[in-house]
This record gives C-alpha cells, structure tokens and sequence, in this order.
C-alpha cells in the first residue's frame, strides 16, 4: 500500500513537473511571438515614413541600421499636423532610439499623466521638423489609453547646458528637445526647446 501511495505522489509531481515547463514554454513563445510582431508593426510604419526623405544622408543611414534593433513597443505616436511630424514615441533617449523615434526621458511624466512629459530626438532626423513649429500650433500625443492634445507656448533656444526645460511641473505640459541649429556640421552646441501647455484629454483609445 505504502508503494503504492509512494508511485502516485511520483506520477502526480511528474506531471506537475511537466505541466509546469509546458506552461513555460507557452509563455516564453507567446511573449517572443508579441515582441516580434510589435517589432514587425513597428518596421513597417518607419520603413516607409515619408519623413526620412528630408533627412540629413547619416541620418538615413542610422536609421536603417537601427531598423534591425528591436525596441520596446512604442508607448505613443506624437503628431504636430501643422509641421507634417508624425512619429512614434519609445521609452529611453538612447542613440538607437532616437533614431528610430522620439525618446521619452526616463524619469519624466508618463504620456498620459500629469506634470511634465519630456520628448527627446535628433535635430537632422524626425525633429528636423519642429523649425516648422509656430507659437499657438496643436501637438497630439495619442496613446492606448487616449489622445492628448497640446498647444504650443514657447520656443526657445537653451545653452546644452540648460536643463530647467526639464524639470517637473505642477502642471500638465509636453517639452520636446533636440539639438541647434538644426543645420550644423559637427555637435550642435545648443538645444531647441518646444514647451506646449495641455488643453484636452480624452479617455478613448487612440493610436
């Protein structure tokens, strides 16, 4: 009897043994599946973005290298409609990010969240565009969970050195940042701020 007892508990910690590594698997490819077809989604919006034509060539360049990187999935899309700027927003300032889309500062308000949501990529790259930026144009930050529309409040253009832009705030606003001038051969010395104040949130999905 007492063998038999001993060979149920073997068979039933076997199968539990199995059942466990079964469900492993099944989460481990399911995980690695999304990833890639976030990655996928997200090659295929950039591969053909009109926006690289006006690139600078290195720029190009980088950007192509960085189409082979898998990054995280995009936590939003920005769009300024009046400078024709539409681009995807990923967490992290890296060079690799910021050449395949406008950086979220880690450490920043989260898209969506109140206080200071701070965008940042390069200047002969998707933020070539925000010279077209005028004082009282709209800013859209579309996200799973809604889409944020902003008003732009200032220009301005900072010392490198700079970062009160930066800062967080008690109100909800957006700040994107990239280097200047935008046309300079080497490290641009300076920065190029956009600050746009928050006029109107929606709950609905919008990406």
């Amino acid at each position: 009897m007492a063998a038999s007892k001993h060979a149920v508990r073997a068979r039933v910690g076997t199968v539990s043994l199995y059942l466990g590594a079964l469900l492993l698997v099944v989460w481990l490819v399911s995980t690695a599946l999304g990833r890639l077809l976030a990655h996928r989604d997200v090659v295929r919006f950039q591969a053909a973005h009109p926006e690289t034509v006006a690139w600078a060539p290195g720029r190009v360049r980088a950007y192509q290298r960085a189409l082979h990187v898998m990054l995280p999935t995009p936590a939003a899309v920005l769009r300024i409609p009046s400078a024709g700027m539409e681009v995807p927003v990923v967490e992290g300032t890296s060079p690799t990010v910021m050449d395949r889309a406008a950086g979220h500062l880690p450490g920043t308000a989260e898209p969506g969240s109140r206080g200071n949501v701070v965008l940042a990529s390069h200047r002969d790259g998707f933020f070539r565009r925000l010279k077209n930026v005028a004082v009282g144009d709209q800013i859209q930050l579309a996200r799973s969970g809604g889409l944020d529309t902003y008003r732009v409040d200032t220009l301005r253009v900072v010392e490198r050195t700079d970062t009160a832009a930066l800062q967080p705030t008690g109100q909800p606003v957006l700040t994107l940042v990239t280097c200047y001038p935008f046309f300079y051969i080497g490290p641009a010395p300076q920065r190029y701020v956009v600050r746009a104040s928050l006029v109107s949130s929606s709950s609905q999905p919008d990406l």
